[in-house]
């Protein structure tokens, strides 16, 4: 599905993401983590087209390296954002449509009807303005927001940030749900243990480098990741 190679993202003379490489098969779940600093948001941010990057990075087989951002959402890869970042002062469905802007009015609607019937709260909610939704719902929508295009491909960039247990558990089980219909996600998350108790495989990254990969499970169980994310 996404095959990214020796991707390296700078910032004037800092170098965030120093030469990664990583793959995502087909309706995998694969999980990044590390430190803060890191740069696991650089390197999702320059697969979805967002940070200028070296290196080569293909979805499906084709090459999209130089595509931008736009072109690369249109072939099916979605950005769920760190933080929420939905339009407070548009309702809920004018955020819901931003997502989708690149369909024809018939598959927009249709995309609306299905995130409509996957999270009922938003249909509810269609004609509330997005800044008045508690942070739960502003992720929900953030997530749904991602799903109009029908990606092949969903980023998910700290999806728990600044959210209490009970929803961190809820967006999990969301993401669970989606993978289940066989949605292949990339994920940064901070969250270890959670990420790594339901993702397929996993990266741990410092200081710009990928320092360890392999089955989240195994991952999950090495003494250095148990020490240092994990607790």
């Amino acid at each position: 599905m996404l095959e990214a190679h020796d991707i390296e993202v700078r910032y004037d003379e800092a170098i965030a993401v120093a030469g990664v490489s990583l793959q995502v098969g087909p309706g995998a779940w694969v999980a990044v983590i590390g430190a803060n600093g890191a740069g696991k948001t650089s390197l999702l941010r320059a697969v979805a087209g967002l940070a200028r990057h070296r290196g080569r990075i293909s979805l499906g087989g084709e090459d999209v390296s130089t595509l931008p951002a736009w072109q690369r959402h249109r072939r099916g890869i979605a950005y769920v954002p760190e933080g929420r970042q939905v339009f407070g002062a548009m309702t809920v469905e004018e955020n819901l449509r931003v997502g989708g802007y690149v369909q024809p009015e018939i598959e927009l609607r249709r995309a609306l009807d299905t995130v409509y019937t996957l999270f009922p709260r938003l249909a509810e909610r269609r004609r509330q303005l997005a800044a008045t939704l508690s942070g739960g719902e502003q992720q929900m929508l953030a997530l749904a927001r991602a799903l109009m295009v029908k990606p092949k491909l969903l980023l998910v960039d700290e999806i728990s940030w600044g959210l209490m247990p009970l929803l961190v558990t809820q967006v999990f089980t969301w993401l669970a749900a989606l993978h289940s219909e066989g949605l292949a996600i990339l994920q940064v998350e901070q969250n270890a243990r959670e990420v790594l108790r339901r993702a397929d495989h996993a990266y741990v990254m410092a200081a710009g480098h990928v320092m360890l990969e392999g089955p989240a499970a195994e991952v999950a169980r090495d003494p250095r990741i148990l020490e240092s994310y994990v607790g």
